[in-house]
Parts: structure tokens; C-alpha cells; sequence
């Protein structure tokens, strides 16, 4: 891990994770990829619920859900219904640039620590909260729910089948990334204005706006999404398919590569059609393209195919397990998956619970030159190593 955190662009910043679970978690994990000093603070005794949420645990009894959502932060516990703690807490928010919570309406308030109150006080402060449905809702929050009454699992799964979730909590994904940018944001404004935000995201509203392209289908159509499983609603050729030994995605986005598709695939016949010439005419013509590819690729394997259509310039790609996948990238069992967002850089693992209470509760944002980034590697990670434990 790097220990120079200088060149970062949020070198500097403080931002106080006062979330849980994974969308707030998610979110401040971000910022600290990019070089924020992000603390963390949990309950006592418990902290966290994700750091129960296994197997897998790893060797330090630590859950692998915690971990993919915590690295470069401090970790310390506040027990807000005594004098102490709200103290503490209120010391952290007063030296932050950012505060990051999860609360339901009017917890923090019954606490004395009312955002509102308090960016009245310190105006350049940016205090962002992520709930479930809205700022004016007492519903709980959770992916599924959200996925389940904002349409995701309506046109997820087989055609002929159940609705489904997604296989990724997606919607704290997404929520997560939301809040990044809207703080991210925030800070541009304040750099030019010196005033802080009081900034709202909800996982409903982020679920919504992810619809895109469907939600889109349905306004101008008029008509409801359905469900497709692994085929495009607006694309031919556009999904899972068998080869010989295993499955393959072929995703032809335009005519040329459909051209370059059946061409490779000996389909001379279709490539010549002229009515499948436009992606109208194949998608008026579904089952006959479908049938004819299909056909033609359960004839070779995956990876002789996969060789062909990369040469031809047709985007296609083997469905891998999730090891599979990680076996190209730079992960660790300790860490993670590397910073997809550059330049941002693993520097510290998870915390432990409470595991830098004492420099806190003694030094506050100080702990941050008390435990420096390096020597923090602890037994058991293993950058770099492309696997997953």
C-alpha cells in the first residue's frame, strides 16, 4: 500500500462515516481510495452489522462483507446515549469537512446531534445523509426491498419465471456512488463559495434513476418493461448463448457488427438478408436470428469462438465464476478489490472494532498522524494476488 498520501485529491479532506451496512460504508470507502482521512465510528460492542453478516469470516474472524466496504479508514466506537460519546462525536463533526450517516429521521436529533442545527452553526460544513426511501420517510431501507417496489426485480430473471433480484446488492452500489459524486460536488462548490451542503440521497430515488434506458421504454411507449432474462429488449443479437462446453455472451450493438457476426459464424444466408440488415428488421425477425446463432455455436467451444469474434470485432465474452473473474485483477483477501476509480490507492485495511479508539478519543483528527498508513498491513492480506479467499 502506498504511505505518500499527498498527491491524492482529497489529501486533507476529514470525513466522518457515521453510516453502516453498504451504501454509506461504500460511499466513504470511495473518498478514502482518493485520499481522504475517513473515520469511522461504530457502536460499541456490536459496531457495524456487517461485521457479523457471514461465513465467509476470515482467520481474524473478520466478515468478508465488512471488508470490501471499509479499507483506508480509522475505526472507533461512540456510544451515543451517554454524555461521552456525544461528546466525542461532536468533537469529530466539529474538525470534518464531511459527515456520512444512515440514521432514520430524528435519531441523531434525539441524540443532540441535529444536522441541521449543526450546519447552522458551521455552515461550511457538508453533512450527507442516504436513507431508504426520502428524507421525509420513517421506511427502513434495505436493497431488496428497494429493488422490489422500484421495479428492478419486475424485469430481472426469466421471461417465463419469477421476478428476481440482482445478483449485487446494486442499489446500495449505486447509492453509494451517488452520494460520492454529490459530495464530491459539494466540495468543488465550497472550494470557490467556502458554504457546505445538507445533501439528501435515497436509495428509492437512486434505484429509480438507474432504471435508464427502460425507464425510458416505458414513457415513450406507454407500455410496462417485461422481463427478458438474458436477451436486450431493443437489441438481436444481444445475449446468452451455449457454445460446445460452456455459455457466452454475444452482444451485436449495430449493423456492422451483426454483419461481421454472421460472417464469422458461416451464416451467409442471414448476413445477406437484407431485411436483417437494420437492427429493427432482427429484432421483427427475433426467433429466426436467435435460432440460427444458437445453432451455429453449440457447434465449437467457447474459447475457439470467443478467438474468432474478438478477431472480427464482435463483442462477446465466456461467462466466468466470480474467481474466474478476479483472477486478472489486483485484489486482496484483506482489502479487496483495487480502487476502480483513479487514482485512488489502497492505504490501510478495515479496522478492527474500536482498534483506534484510544488515539481518537485522546487525539481526535490528530489519530490520523498517530497511525500512519504505513506498517498497517496486518497477517493475511495478500495484495496483488488476483484471488479471493
Amino acid at each position: 500500500m502506498s504511505q505518500n498520501n499527498d498527491s491524492l485529491p482529497l489529501s486533507g479532506v476529514k470525513v466522518l462515516d457515521l453510516s453502516r451496512v453498504l451504501a454509506g460504508p461504500l460511499c466513504t470507502m470511495m473518498l478514502g481510495d482518493l485520499g481522504a482521512e475517513v473515520l469511522k465510528v461504530e457502536r460499541p460492542g456490536t459496531g457495524d452489522e456487517t461485521r457479523g453478516w457471514g461465513p465467509p469470516f476470515d482467520e481474524r474472524g473478520e466478515s468478508a462483507y465488512f471488508l470490501s466496504i471499509n479499507r483506508n479508514k480509522l475505526g472507533a466506537t461512540a456510544d451515543l446515549t451517554t454524555d461521552e460519546g456525544r461528546q466525542l462525536v461532536r468533537r469529530l463533526i466539529a474538525g470534518a469537512d464531511v459527515v456520512v450517516d444512515n440514521y432514520r429521521r430524528g435519531a441523531l436529533a434525539s441524540f443532540g446531534l441535529d444536522p441541521d442545527v449543526i450546519r447552522g452553526e458551521r455552515p461550511e460544513l457538508i453533512w450527507l445523509t442516504i436513507s431508504g426511501f426520502g428524507p421525509d420517510s420513517e421506511r427502513a431501507g434495505y436493497d431488496v426491498v428497494i429493488q422490489a417496489e422500484r421495479g428492478w426485480m419486475a424485469i430481472t430473471g426469466p421471461a417465463d419465471g419469477p421476478p428476481s433480484k440482482v445478483g449485487v446488492a446494486l442499489v446500495d452500489v449505486v447509492s453509494g456512488k451517488d452520494a460520492a459524486i454529490a459530495i464530491l460536488a459539494a466540495l468543488v462548490r465550497r472550494a470557490t463559495t467556502r458554504v457546505g451542503a445538507r445533501l439528501h440521497v435515497s436509495l428509492a430515488a437512486s434505484a429509480t434513476a438507474a432504471l435508464v434506458n427502460v425507464a425510458q421504454n416505458a414513457l415513450v411507449s406507454g407500455q410496462d418493461a417485461a422481463r427478458w432474462g438474458n436477451a436486450h429488449p431493443n437489441l438481436v443479437p444481444y445475449q446468452l448463448f451455449d457454445a460446445a462446453d460452456r455459455s457466452l455472451i454475444i452482444a451485436a450493438g449495430n449493423d456492422g457488427q451483426w454483419r461481421a457476426l454472421a460472417t464469422t459464424l458461416g451464416l451467409d444466408a442471414l448476413a445477406s438478408d437484407e431485411s436483417l440488415a437494420t437492427n429493427a428488421g432482427r429484432l421483427a425477425s427475433r426467433a429466426r436470428v436467435v435460432d440460427a446463432v444458437a445453432a451455429r455455436l453449440r457447434m465449437r467451444p467457447a474459447a475457439e469462438w470467443s478467438a474468432l469474434l474478438d478477431a472480427a470485432g464482435v463483442p462477446c465474452g465466456v461467462v466466468r465464476t466470480v474467481r474466474e473473474a478476479l483472477g486478472s485483477v489486483d485484489a486482496s483477501a484483506l482489502t479487496g478489490v483495487a480502487p476502480a476509480v483513479p487514482p485512488g490507492r489502497v492505504r490501510r485495511p478495515p479496522p478492527r472494532l474500536d482498534e483506534h479508539g484510544n488515539q481518537v478519543r485522546a487525539l481526535g483528527w490528530g489519530a490520523f498522524a498517530a497511525v500512519p498508513a504505513s506498517g498497517a498491513m496486518v497477517s493475511g492480506d495478500r495484495p496483488g494476488t488476483g484471488h479471493s479467499a
